[in-house]
Order: structure tokens, then sequence, then C-alpha cells
């Protein structure tokens, strides 16, 4: 089968770049249960690269499967990352639409970490919901919402990289369900979302810090400032 095939490989490929002396550090820094084998992202991305050139998925169905085996049979984080890699692939760009939602929210809620759900918020999900905002706002707004507190964290650094073209009413609508949460996670990514977007318009950050000032968490407030 492909996936078996593809999966092995990865695998192989992972193992073969491995530095085990550089494994707890990693795990020690993501204060991760799962294990590293000891692979930076510019080796993983060496590795990587022949894997996936030397076994083209058929079907989106397919691809699917092989970004599943990969998460959910993982070992070592590296393994995930690769599933997250795979799902990013340029080969399978044609994949990266509203039905593909469903597999990055199955993978953002498992996954339930900032390394796993900031690269799939920012350059996954968001490319999706820049190429169809109708069809994916709506899914956007019901996330900022969910109990979930990764999926709400999604929705909120779903625009990170939208510069201008940041749909300012659908940013203020994820944020504000989240304003008295407590979380960490939660309060930092509406300060970076905040932050990022002061790059594009610094007097409407001020202005929004300014009228949520009592609503706003100090380290969002902080976050939302710090460029300015």
């Amino acid at each position: 089968m492909p996936v078996d095939v593809l999966a092995a490989a990865v695998r192989s490929a992972l193992a073969a770049a491995a530095d085990p002396a550089k494994a707890p550090a990693m795990q020690a820094y993501m204060k991760s249960t799962m294990p590293y084998l000891g692979v930076p992202k510019p080796e993983r991305a060496r590795a990587l690269k022949t894997v996936f050139a030397d076994h083209p998925l058929p079907g989106r169905a397919t691809w699917e499967n092989a970004v599943r085996a990969l998460w959910h049979d993982a070992t070592y984080r590296e393994e995930r990352y690769a599933a997250i890699d795979l799902s990013g692939h340029r080969a399978y760009r044609g994949h990266q639409d509203v039905d593909t939602l469903g597999l990055y929210r199955e993978l953002i809620v498992d996954g339930a970490w900032w390394d796993y759900v900031d690269e799939i918020a920012n350059r996954r999900v968001g490319p999706i919901l820049h190429a169809d905002r109708e069809g994916v706002t709506p899914i956007i707004r019901a996330w900022s919402t969910d109990p979930d507190p990764w999926l709400r964290r999604t929705a909120i650094l779903a625009q990170l990289g939208f510069k201008t073209d940041t749909d300012l009413g659908l940013l203020t609508d994820v944020i504000e369900p989240n304003l008295a949460e407590k979380g960490f996670f939660l309060r930092k990514a509406i300060g970076w979302a905040l932050r990022q977007y002061a790059w594009s318009d610094p007097d409407w950050v001020r202005a929004y810090v300014a009228a949520h000032e009592g609503r706003l968490s100090p380290l969002s407030r902080r976050e939302a400032l710090k460029n300015l």
C-alpha cells in the first residue's frame, strides 16, 4: 500500500538523520511526553524532500490517510512533524480547501500543543481561509467559541500572514469570546494576532487596545503593543 511504503520511508529517513545527543534538549524545550529522535527542522526538511518526491500519493483520500498514519502511529515527535510537512507539500496543493479542515481540526485537537497548532493555523488553515473567505469564515467563527482551546487559538491566529488583507470583522469576532479566558496560550494568541496586524495598521491596533483596556489581559496588551 502506498501509505505504508511512504510511512516506512519517512521513519527510515528520520532515523538516519537523527542525532540522539540532541533529542533530550529538544524534548525538554517542548515539554513533550513523546520522545524526539534528535532531527532539527533543516535536517528534517532535507531528509523528507527525497522521500516525498519518491513516494507520490494518488488522490486526496490516500494523501489524508498517509497524514493520519504518520500522525497517529508516531513514536517520535519528528514523525508528527513529518505528517504536518506532508499535509502542506506542494504536490498536494490542490487538496488545500474547505474539505480538508476536518483533517486539520483532528490534528489540532489531538496535538494540543503550540508547535503543532501554530504551524497548522498559520500555514494550513490560514491559506485555506484566504482563498475561500465565504466557505471558511463561518468555520473559523465557530472554532473561536469551541470548548477546545486549541481550536480557539487557531481561529485567532489564522490571519497572521494576511497583513492588509486581514478581515478585521473576523479578527475582532474571534478575539471577543476569548477576552475573558485566563489560559496563557489564548492570551498570547490574542496579543500575537494584534501585534502582527500592527505592522499593517498600528493606529487600528492602538485604538483597539484602548477600547478594550479593561478586558485585555496584561499579557495580550503587552504583546499587542510590543512593536509600537
